[in-house]
């Protein structure tokens, strides 16, 4: 299968031809959808960041270092990554909304086994297998959208589905947090079980049927094609790097924040570290906007921002200051958001064939950011503090721009070529 594009710049290909029956802002079913969807991200994120607020508890309960303990987040976002892809798969042959049923149903239901786990062994291995079953989901979520839902409106659609995220995130450890303050991180585990539980049930009540999936076979020689097509578009294969590098950043601060905040001088107590979780309304706020700031700047100058944005928070966050370090993890919420949505909605923008298994690509290349920061923002932490965390921020947000500014190069060397091309065949 030929690649999705060929175009060297970080601007989207054109959108696939819209049909009548497509989903628009104003509609009762959009309006459905978007609930639905927003359900599942809230679900989605509730359970595989689940751990990651209680980590410093985990680490004292059943005494584990910082680095065994993040592999209970790691571990989720690890196995999440190596089965997107074959579940983005099984969703073209079986149907977006029946991969993303089963994929919350089977979450949901390790989520309440998880608090019973007698060891960190035990922890690590149920939380890779809800990472698994969580991976059926946001592959298929954006295939979905791309199909039923107006090109126009897709950046927004996606946008709302990645504050669902953003507000799952957040809910999840505030609940976790005050939860554990009162009962222990157990019980905490236990009520973000019930939290996705109710969010599976809505998500299933609400979404609309699919009007535009045409059911596809299961051929791996033919999967591996359109892999090989994706791997093949230099623009895709930069908005994962992109994906991957931002979540790096992300992974690495909030997996080690609450090892900070509950040492010397902060000594907070885990119900306000969850309550920093907060911050995570800015991603709502910011995600949801990122189909404006597109359409302002562009794509380009869109992830310039959010890059701007995130290093200046990591900055902000090396103070001494409890107020400077919270608006620090604002900026930095707020630019990793911005940059998620514009490099996601692009991936499913460019793919014109297996859009499930380019979204899959992505998500797979966003969550090995996570597993790799989570790891190694506990590894950098233990070896130097917050300033080590906050040095392997700096150098994934480096990677960002460098990988922008090369497709911003590519691009205009590519219009030069075709500009000259054109000229030569004139005369």
């Amino acid at each position: 299968m030929p690649p999705a594009s060929t175009g060297a710049s970080t601007t989207v290909a054109a959108s696939p031809s819209s049909s009548p029956l497509q989903l628009t802002p104003g509609a009762a079913g959009y309006r459905r959808m978007s609930f639905a969807l927003f359900a599942a991200g809230v679900a989605t994120f509730a359970l595989l960041y689940s751990t990651q607020a209680l980590l410093p508890l985990i680490s004292s309960d059943l005494g584990a270092t910082a680095s065994a303990a993040s592999w209970t987040v790691s571990a989720a976002t690890g196995a999440l990554a190596l089965f997107v892809l074959p579940l983005s798969a099984l969703s073209e042959r079986f149907g977006r909304t029946r991969m993303m049923t089963v994929s919350l149903a089977v979450a949901v239901a390790v989520g309440l086994l998880v608090p019973f786990a007698p060891n960190v062994g035990w922890l690590v291995a149920l939380r890779a297998v809800q990472g698994a079953a969580i991976a059926g989901l946001p592959a298929s979520a954006m295939a979905y959208l791309a199909e039923e839902v107006k090109p126009k409106a897709l950046v927004a659609a996606i946008g709302l589905f990645v504050a669902g995220n953003s507000i799952g995130g957040m809910s999840g450890r505030i609940l976790t947090g005050w939860v554990a303050q009162a009962w222990g991180w157990r019980a905490a585990l236990f009520a973000v079980g019930a939290l996705a539980a109710v969010c599976a049930v809505a998500f299933r009540l609400l979404l609309p049927k699919a009007r535009h999936f045409t059911p596809g076979s299961l051929n791996p020689r033919a999967l591996a094609r359109t892999v090989r097509g994706h791997l093949g578009d230099p623009l895709l294969v930069r908005l994962y790097a992109i994906g991957a590098l931002f979540m790096t950043v992300f992974g690495a601060v909030y997996t080690v924040i609450g090892y900070r905040l509950t040492a010397a001088p902060f000594n907070l107590p885990q119900g306000l570290i969850g309550s920093i979780f907060l911050v995570y309304l800015v991603g709502t706020v910011s995600s949801a906007a990122a189909g404006k700031l597109v359409a302002r700047v562009g794509r380009r100058g869109a992830l310039y921002l959010a890059v701007s944005t995130t290093a200046a928070g990591l900055l902000l966050s090396l103070a001494s200051s409890l107020p400077a370090i919270l608006a620090g993890l604002v900026l930095i919420t707020a630019g990793f958001f911005a940059g998620h949505a514009v490099a996601s909605s692009s991936v499913s923008h460019t793919a014109k064939h297996g859009r499930a298994q380019a979204s899959a690509l992505y998500q797979s290349a966003y969550y090995l950011g996570s597993s790799a920061g989570g790891t190694l923002g506990a590894v950098a932490f233990h070896s130097g503090g917050w300033p080590a965390t906050v040095l392997l921020g700096i150098l994934a947000v480096l990677g960002v721009v460098s990988v922008t500014l090369y497709g911003s190069h590519a691009a205009r060397a590519e219009r030069r070529s075709h500009g000259l091309h054109l000229a030569h065949a004139r005369h």
